[in-house]
């Protein structure tokens, strides 16, 4: 009963799915008289090729394949090296270790491409920088941030500003940190800038205001699919806690 139950919901689906985004309406009788192949075929067909386009499943899909395979980027990317040795190959390879948590590596590695041009490359001095930070040397990633010529783009922009921010922390300069916090959490995407804003307005002893900003943090995972709350669950699960760790004070 359940499996049958199953069937029909699945073919149900799919029929919904034909209309609602006008596939070709044999799908429809095929539907009807072969419901498990036929499903399995539209799905494979229909379905799955629109899924590859959305932004947030291919989110969900590379995070998958790096806790599966985490150096499946750093063997492409020294595969692509060992094939043509060129200062983009290097950077590929220093980003694939930032990625991987290994700072001190990715910090020799950038170094080592900034060293083969001869034209300051802003952006993987920027790279450097957050490198450089977390292998704990904040006050070189400060000067390198501030040797760094302005951006015209303002998602980089506030991403530096994010990087800065965190150094001030780190460096007990956190009423600068705040002020900066309080400014690129408006525009960032993603929830990490409002929740280490909201983390060190905890450390500084301002519960109100770090409750709005997980409060906002709240409201709007609840407008997001599953899929897009896995891109970034740690963040959501410490905005939760937090939250209720709060709320239990009232």
């Amino acid at each position: 009963m359940i499996a049958y139950a199953a069937v029909i919901a699945m073919q149900i689906a799919c029929i919904v799915h034909v209309i609602r985004n006008r596939r070709n309406q044999l799908w429809i009788m095929a539907l009807f008289f072969l419901p498990v192949a036929s499903a399995i075929a539209y799905f494979v067909v229909e379905v799955l090729p629109g899924m590859q386009g959305n932004r947030h499943v291919r989110t969900v899909k590379a995070a998958a394949l790096a806790k599966i395979d985490p150096e499946r980027e750093l063997r492409a990317a020294r595969d692509a090296l060992d094939l043509s040795d060129t200062v983009a190959n290097r950077v590929r390879v220093a980003d694939a270790l930032a990625d991987l948590g290994r700072h001190d590596e990715a910090v020799a590695a950038y170094r080592e491409a900034l060293s083969r041009t001869t034209i300051g490359d802003a952006a993987t001095r920027a790279k450097l920088a957050r490198s450089l930070f977390e292998t704990g040397d904040a006050a070189a990633a400060l000067a390198m941030l501030d040797d760094l010529a302005p951006v015209t783009g303002q998602n980089e922009t506030d991403r530096r500003a994010m990087l800065r921010a965190r150094i001030f922390d780190h460096l007990g300069r956190e009423d600068e940190a705040l002020e900066i916090y309080a400014d690129v959490v408006t525009r960032l995407p993603g929830e990490e800038a409002r929740c280490r804003y909201a983390g060190l307005l905890l450390e500084q002893g301002y519960e109100g205001r770090a409750r709005r900003v997980l409060e906002e943090v709240e409201a709007r995972m609840k407008r997001l699919d599953r899929q897009q709350r896995a891109a970034e669950a740690d963040m959501y699960a410490w905005a939760t806690r937090k939250l209720a760790e709060l709320r239990a004070n009232d």
